[in-house]
């Protein structure tokens, strides 16, 4: 008895996750160590393995099928083979409650002028950001994603994008500095055990 998961996504995203002569599929089943079928008729996507070991590999395989559901390309949504790196998921309808024109409004400030404001926090942030129907999805390193998140739902909250670009890019000069100052305590590490 094998390891099963089962994941829905969006029909219009299947042709996405299958690939051209399906190779999308089979290069996630190679690399995951495990078998996906798709259901073309209702989006149900369901990840197998026969080997009790590999709950990872079948994790990974089913958030890079999420992924690709919501709006990501494979080239980004294959960052999620690698550990460090995870996938969240904003609901936007939190935010926007039943109105379509307030989810509309919303994810207009979070893509920005022609991609903008989403182009600027993915920069700041080192992470992939997917506006799909109701939901934003970030991929990226765990701290990363949670900055991006903080950012994204401070926007859908109604903050000027200003404030949000400055908060993110204090954190970022933070990051360097601490980078730096790590570098330079290693340096002087290394440099007491050469003499």
């Amino acid at each position: 008895m094998g390891l099963r998961m089962e994941v829905k996504i969006p029909r219009d995203r299947i042709g996405a996750l299958i690939g051209k002569g399906g190779k999308i599929k089979e290069a996630i089943e190679k690399e995951c160590g495990v078998k996906i079928e798709v259901n073309s008729g209702t989006g149900d996507v369901t990840v197998s393995t026969d080997d009790q070991t590999n709950l990872v590999g079948l994790n990974k395989a089913l958030n890079i099928a999420k992924a690709i559901g919501r709006g990501f390309s494979y080239e980004r949504a294959k960052a999620l083979y690698d550990d460090d790196y995870m996938l969240d998921i904003i609901d936007l309808t939190d935010y926007a409650g039943k109105s379509e024109s307030n989810l509309v409004r919303i994810k207009g400030r979070i893509i920005g002028a022609d991609g903008k404001a989403r182009r600027i926090i993915e920069d700041l942030t080192d992470t992939y950001i997917s506006v799909y129907g109701h939901t934003v999805s970030i991929i990226g390193k765990a701290d990363d994603v949670k900055a991006a998140r903080e950012a994204i739902e401070t926007l859908a909250e109604g903050s000027l994008h200003k404030t949000v670009y400055e908060r993110l890019q204090r954190r970022r000069s933070r990051m360097k500095l601490e980078r730096l100052q790590l570098w330079e305590r290693r340096g002087e590490e290394l440099e007491g055990d050469i003499f």
